[in-house]
């Protein structure tokens, strides 16, 4: 029999793979449920505009072709939106095929890259995948301690991940607190500022009165920054895989080699470039999410748990006893949610902003469910 392992290197033979979300069928059929809905994964409860699913419809006929190699149409609609060359934009099969790509180019064995703890799942994936080491420091007050990331950065260090805000934390570093951090990063890092969920932080930044993102202003003054977007939150393209990355030319070029060939489908990319035009569709998705997101927090308060304020589409709050039981239980009353063990969080919860009527049937469905466990 043969050993294959004697063949891989080992540290893709000690790589963890992603665990994602349960989709709704899987949890259907284990719960033996009449319906369900899904709350675990920050996805989009209003779906892609109808301008996206039209233009999707609008190049089926063509999927006989491979798609543009370099999103061209989409890659220059998103330079122009965000004031940049066209050469600074990298659109990708999602931003975490990017996190992927940046690892791969910048880390191999002997070099690190550091982030904090309790932050998001694929930063130790592709790190390692890369052959390099993931070095995490503690949180202070639930938020990357940008001070301890400092100190922590030696001559072995490239990169820097920044989740901004934090998945699964929701919580942020503002603009002014990033700024002195990057002042004091040496020339030899590179700082992703991977802001996923920026839109509805923007939302929330805006209502709080407080200065959330400087990011595209660190690009365009030529900063080592290299800026993640998705457009699987806000646009709700998640299912289609289309994220992108603005950064230094030179650097965006070296991670346009690295992409797997044709890696943007022709459908992504049409649904991105008209999920771009439809401002009024993301302003609803980003205008519930902000409302909501006060009642939700209120509601998991108001059982006596303490919730970590959010600039995100969820919500994070510890249970003080094991996540998964909870999260199995809400998934037998018709609730998928996210319990964070993988993250190092074994007793916390990540539960997705809904509709008013999702949010509804989470509260009173978790409230049954600790109920139970009180009486036990």
């Amino acid at each position: 029999m043969s050993d294959f392992s004697q063949l891989v290197p080992e540290h893709v033979r000690s790589l963890g793979g992603y665990t994602p979300g349960k989709s709704r069928r899987q949890a259907l059929e284990e719960s033996q449920v009449d319906s369900i809905i899904k709350m675990a994964s920050n996805e989009n409860p209003y779906g892609p505009s109808p301008k996206a699913i039209e233009a999707m419809r609008g190049v089926l006929g063509e999927i006989n072709f491979y798609p543009d190699i370099d999103a061209s149409e989409l890659r220059d609609r998103l330079a122009e939106h965000h004031g940049v060359r066209p050469e600074q934009v990298v659109p990708t099969a999602g931003s975490t095929a990017l996190l992927g790509i940046i690892a791969r180019t910048l880390l191999s064995p002997g070099l690190n890259a550091i982030t904090s703890e309790r932050s998001f799942i694929v930063y130790p994936i592709a790190t390692k995948a890369a052959g390099g080491k993931l070095i995490t420091v503690p949180m202070r007050n639930d938020a990357f301690d940008l001070d301890r990331i400092i100190s922590t950065i030696d001559e072995k260090t490239r990169l820097i991940y920044l989740s901004n805000p934090n998945n699964p934390t929701g919580t942020i570093v503002t603009a002014t607190e990033v700024d002195r951090f990057l002042d004091r990063v040496p020339d030899h890092v590179i700082v992703i500022l991977d802001e996923a969920y920026y839109d509805f932080a923007q939302d929330f930044a805006a209502r709080r009165r407080t200065d959330y993102s400087h990011s595209l202003d660190y690009v365009k003054e030529g900063r080592k920054v290299v800026v993640l977007r998705t457009f699987s939150k806000a646009h709700g393209l998640a299912g289609v895989r289309v994220g992108y990355g603005v950064g230094p030319a030179e650097l965006m070029t070296y991670f346009a080699r690295m992409r797997t060939t044709f890696s943007v489908s022709s459908v992504a990319q049409a649904a991105a470039v008209a999920a771009l035009e439809d401002k009024a569709h993301t302003d609803k998705a980003v205008r519930n999410n902000s409302e909501q997101s006060q009642r939700l927090m209120e509601g998991i308060a108001e059982l006596g748990y303490r919730v970590v304020p959010t600039w995100a589409n969820f919500i994070y709050f510890e249970l003080d006893e094991d996540a998964a039981t909870v999260a199995k239980q809400l998934q037998a009353e018709g609730v998928i949610i996210r319990p964070l063990g993988p993250w190092g969080a074994p007793t916390a919860i990540r539960v997705t902003i809904g509709t008013p009527e999702q949010n509804q049937i989470f509260l009173n469905a978790f409230r049954r469910v600790m109920a139970r466990a009180t009486v036990k």
